[in-house]
């Protein structure tokens, strides 16, 4: 383990970037205060938020991306790669409930056949995980069986005492921290173990602490598909689909193609199941209505991604979508209702 001041966090990215694109949460300006991700430059600061406002799934699986060009010529057709090399980047301060996230989404994009698009970005990025040391009353990652204050990453970082502390745990991870050691120093672990003990107290205090996965899982499609409680629970569902847009699980996309007059792009963007329009065909749309769609979205989190990924939820407790919905709707209350009603 390695440590140095706080006050040398500038230098510290100013070191990386050397080597790396370095990308780091920052505070909105204006209206807008939220922390997001913006690669840093010179005056470019760490935000002490909590999480971001959209998690750092993009940087893997970005909201849109092109994938290839077409041109045609009477009968023929150029296929063009539009790929560049993927530059190597670090992410710094990403919270443990999206550092697991990147384990839900490997199992879809890394499974043979891989998404060679996702896998190049996982393999030129370095994930610089940061604890958490006052989580929020929307967090419930432990839920998930997720310590906030031992987030996974190729390298943990740590702030206490006005001091940075970094561990790394993957070569990726010693790597990097090879740009900045000049700029700190080695050191013992006792700080770092004194925070954890110190935010697990408080992870035992929040709201949703004793929310459980218990009654949930890959064998319970039976149990809880024909539940009555989706009529109640979906009725003030709007279909925004802001939840899926918050999310660091969800992976659902649509592929588009646009002529532009001088040839065809074919690109990808997210997409989501809570849309009327999701995965509809020339023979129909296969889920209706709203009661459907939104059972769709709570059955994958909960019951059908376990089922099919040794008991992994496709969930991290991150919070977003309880902050976010506009009808307060969310996992958290679905999991309540089902739960009663599954112990009757």
């Amino acid at each position: 383990m390695r440590k140095c001041s706080l006050d040398a966090l500038d230098s510290l990215f100013a070191a990386m970037s050397g080597a790396y694109s370095v990308y780091l949460p920052v505070d909105g300006d204006g209206h807008d205060k939220h922390a997001s991700y913006k690669k840093w430059s010179e005056g470019v600061k760490y935000s002490n938020a909590l999480n971001t406002v959209r998690s750092a799934k993009d940087f893997f699986f970005p909201q849109s991306e092109n994938l290839m060009e077409f041109k045609v010529d009477g009968k023929n057709i150029e296929i063009i790669d539009t790929r560049e090399e993927s530059e190597d980047f670090i992410v710094f301060g990403v919270r443990a409930c999206d550092a697991k996230s990147f384990e839900v989404l490997d199992n879809v994009f890394l499974l043979p056949p891989a998404d060679s698009y996702y896998k190049s970005r996982r393999e030129h990025g370095v994930i610089m995980s940061m604890a958490c040391t006052r989580p929020a009353e929307t967090c419930f990652c432990s839920t998930f069986d997720i310590d906030a204050a031992d987030p996974a990453g190729d390298v943990q970082c740590y702030i206490e005492d006005n001091e940075i502390y970094f561990d790394a745990k993957t070569e990726k991870g010693e790597k990097a921290l090879e740009t900045i050691i000049s700029l700190t120093e080695e050191c013992g672990s006792e700080k770092v173990d004194a925070q954890k003990e110190v935010t697990h107290e408080r992870m035992k205090k929040l709201p949703l602490a004793n929310l459980s996965t218990e009654k949930f899982g890959g064998d319970k499609t039976n149990t809880y598909f024909n539940s009555e409680k989706w009529k109640e629970l979906s009725q003030s569902c709007i279909g925004c689909g802001t939840c899926t847009f918050v999310c660091p699980t969800c992976q659902c996309y649509d592929i588009k193609e646009f002529d532009t007059g001088h040839g065809v792009k074919r690109f990808r963007c997210w997409d989501s199941c809570m849309y009327s329009d999701f995965t509809l065909m020339s023979a129909g749309q296969p889920r209706l209505t709203q009661l459907e769609r939104f059972r769709q979205r709570f059955m994958h989190k909960l019951v059908y991604y376990p089922a099919n990924n040794d008991g992994l939820f496709s969930c991290v407790g991150c919070g977003r979508c309880v902050a976010s919905c506009p009808i307060s709707m969310n996992i958290v209350k679905v999991m309540k209702a089902l739960g009663e009603e599954e112990g009757k």
